[in-house]
Order: structure tokens, then sequence, then C-alpha cells
């Protein structure tokens, strides 16, 4: 057999860094679990709002499903994130798929029944919501505790490429479940993979917080918000993500983009565009770790996402609303990318629990939001200028937000002191979690 071609620099500069899935063995197994329950999950995402419209034939009832969700998210997002900076964060994950999965296997049986509840799955919706939001902030808060800091670039890349990867294949698996075996089938999907997920997890080192805390309970909550707002340059990276989800956010007018280019076939397309250019950024996104100026690079890319989505209220045909929202979701996934740095490599271990259940929050209740600005907006101005003024205003925000909020303009990790403060930390001998189990 030929030997293979080796690569060139150029494009070794360019591809996806896999050394955190070939070093780092807890780093892989939190990959890998992550992929599995995240399919299993985005197949949920599928079934629920088919099985609401297939119960009520309503809207407005598939649109409750958010309505339920929004409360429990807040109030146990701020909670779980007391909690990962509190206790064990393998313990709460494997918790929180336990209960994912009993959740699920309760649709299961619902699903079954011959006349189904809607009010099963509301409920099971809205508690669902209260599970992710006490389990997130531990996912999203271990990551710097299993990778050395020089790699927490590539570990965010490769997180990105597994989010995009699920958010594209779980729909479609989804589809096909449900149109060949049901939906109960679809909720069985799930149950089994949080069955593979908890037995990866349970193979997670133990990960508790450098320090121990002084406070507890709405005090302790309440020291994380003060530590965000103090933090101005994390404060700038909330509020432009937060602004560019509320303002240029166009998922709920995508079956009236497909009216308007008379392309009902291209509904799917449009929900999973945004998906392919993300990852393609995680596939392409080596060259990211050679950007120190992170801010500048958020800034940059929220404003790109904003001018795509903007550009699709004068797109000519669905082609080009196609192959802008991939633009747009290429650049979401890049904002994502330096966001999770900033916050990886500056927050210190002791509050980085609380630190990611606020920005849980600000990266879902923005899309909530901007479901009811686009909407409203093509009801009162027209499909098209919703799109053009939601673009507009995303820019203008970003722009406000670099003048009012400088400290996240001029961030660098090269002489950040708290990057400095964190690469120390990593240093140490207790900075990172020993994996009993490294093969």
């Amino acid at each position: 057999m030929a030997a293979s071609p080796p690569v060139s620099g150029e494009m070794r500069r360019v591809r996806i860094d896999l050394t955190p899935l070939r070093t780092q063995p807890a780093f892989r197994r939190l990959f890998i679990g992550g992929l599995v329950t995240s399919l299993g999950s985005m197949v949920t995402y599928v079934a629920i709002p088919f099985q609401v419209a297939e119960l009520t034939d309503s809207f407005i009832a598939v649109g409750l499903i958010g309505l339920v969700e929004l409360v429990p998210l807040v109030v146990f997002g701020l909670y779980g994130g007391s909690l990962a900076d509190r206790v064990d964060r393998r313990l709460l994950i494997v918790g929180g798929e336990i209960a994912a999965g009993v959740l699920v296997l309760a649709l299961t049986v619902n699903a079954m029944l011959p006349s189904p509840q809607l009010w099963v799955i509301y409920v099971v919706a809205m508690v669902f919501a209260s599970v992710d939001g006490l389990q997130r902030p531990s996912l999203d808060a271990m990551l710097p505790r299993l990778v050395p800091h020089e790699q927490l670039s590539a570990a965010s890349a490769l997180n990105s490429l597994r989010m995009n990867s699920a958010a594209l294949a779980g729909p479609a698996i989804g589809g096909v479940v449900i149109s060949v075996w049901g939906v109960s089938a679809a909720y069985a999907f799930d149950a089994l993979s949080f069955v593979v997920a908890i037995f990866i997890f349970l193979r997670l080192p133990s990960v508790r917080a450098t320090t121990a805390p002084v406070e507890s309970g709405v005090r302790h909550v309440w020291s994380g918000v003060r530590y965000a707002w103090s933090r101005k340059d994390i404060l700038g990276s909330y509020t432009i993500d937060f602004a560019a989800m509320t303002f240029a956010f166009p998922f709920a007018l995508f079956p009236f983009i497909a009216q308007d280019y008379e392309a009902p076939w291209a509904l799917g397309l449009l929900y999973s565009a945004g998906f392919a250019g993300g990852l393609v950024f995680g596939l392409t996104s080596g060259w990211a770790v050679r950007i120190h100026h992170y801010g500048r690079a958020i800034a940059f890319a929220a404003a790109a996402w904003g001018a795509a989505i903007g550009l699709i209220g004068i797109a000519p045909g669905i082609w080009w609303a196609l192959a802008l929202l991939a633009i747009a979701g290429y650049f979401d996934m890049l904002s994502g990318h330096f966001r999770g740095l900033l916050w990886n490599q500056s927050i210190p271990d002791a509050v980085r629990g609380r630190m990611a259940g606020i920005e849980m929050l600000s990266y879902s209740i923005g899309p909530m939001l901007g479901q009811v600005r686009s909407t409203t907006a093509a009801q009162a101005f027209g499909l098209r200028n919703s799109l053009a003024s939601g673009g507009i205003l995303c820019i203008a925000a970003v722009g406000v937000t670099c003048v009012t909020l400088p400290a996240l303009w001029i961030f660098d990790a090269r002489t950040d002191p708290h990057v400095a403060a964190r690469r120390r930390d990593s240093d140490g001998p207790d900075a990172r979690a020993v994996d009993p189990g490294v093969d």
C-alpha cells in the first residue's frame, strides 16, 4: 500500500488539533460521553414538538414548550453553577444523566399509551430544563481541569465540533426513527443514549473546586454574580452574545423564509445550514490558537453573524439564504470558541461553575427573546425587514458594547493578569484532576 502523502505546513496549521483526544483520557471520555448524550437529546428535541403538534395541531401549543422551560432554566441554572463550585462535578454530571434518562422513559411510556397526555410532555419539559440547569454548569466548568492550559484552545474547538456534529446528525436520526417506528421509539433511543453516557461519565475523575467555599445558598450565587460584574471583559462577552441572539436569532422565521422563496423542501436545510457552518469552523480551527485578542475576535464574529443574518433580508434566492446561514453558523462557532477560551483561561476554578451558570443563561434566554423580537418585527414590518433590522441592531449592539466595555476589546491573553494567574494554577500539583484510569 502506498504511503500517505505528507501533510503540508499550511494544512497542519488550519486543520483541527486532535491532541487533547490523543493525550488526555479524561477529556476523551468527556468528549465521547457528551457526543452520545447530545445525539440522543437532539432526537428528543425533534420528537417533543412533533408529538405536541400531532396531538394539538396548534402552533401556540408547540411554542409553550419553550415558555415552560424558561423559569426553571433561570432558577436552576444559577443554582447549578453554585453547586458546581461546591460539590463533585462528576457527581452532578452523572446524577443529571440519570435524572434525564428517567424523564425520557416517562415520555416513552406516555407516547405508548392509547391516548398520550399533553400535560405529561409539558411537565417533563419543565423538569428537563431544571435538570439541564443543574448539570450543564458542571459540564462546562470541568473542561479546564481535564486538559493542560496550552490545550484549551484545541479542546474548545473539539467541543464545538462535537456539538455541531450532534446538531446535524441528531435531528436527521430523529426524523428517520419517528417516520419508521414512531415517537415512542425516538424517546427510547434517547433513553438508551443516556445509559451509554452514564457508563462513560462514571469513568471521569472526581473534580471538586480547588478552593472550599465560605458561603452557601443565595449568598454563594450572588458572590458569583458580583465577580462577573467586576470582570468587564467577561461582562462584555456575555453582553455581545446576548445581543447577537436577541436581535439576530432567525429560527422562528425559517418556515416563513421557505414560504417566501416558494421552497418548502428547504425547511430542513434552513435549520441545518448554520450547524454545517459551525462544523466547518470546528474542522478548520487550527489557526485559532494564534489569536490572542479574544475580545476582538468575539466582537468581529458577532458582527459578522449579524451581517450574514441581515443580508438574508435581501438574498435573491433560497441558495443565497442557505449560504448566508452557513456563514452565520461559522461565525457563531468562532464567537463561541473565543468566549470559551476567555472564560476557561481566565476564570478561577473556585468561581467557574457559577460563571458557567450565568453564561448558560446568556445563550439560552437570548434565543428565546430573539424568537419574540423576530416574529413581532416580521408581523409589524414584514419578513425581510425583520431579518435586515435584526442584523443592523446586532452590529450596532456589538459596537456599543466595545465602546462602553473597553476591557473586552483590549483583552490580550499574553498579558492579561487573570490568564497569567490561571496558567500558574495549572502548573501546580493540585490544579488538575488526577485520573485513576489513565490508559
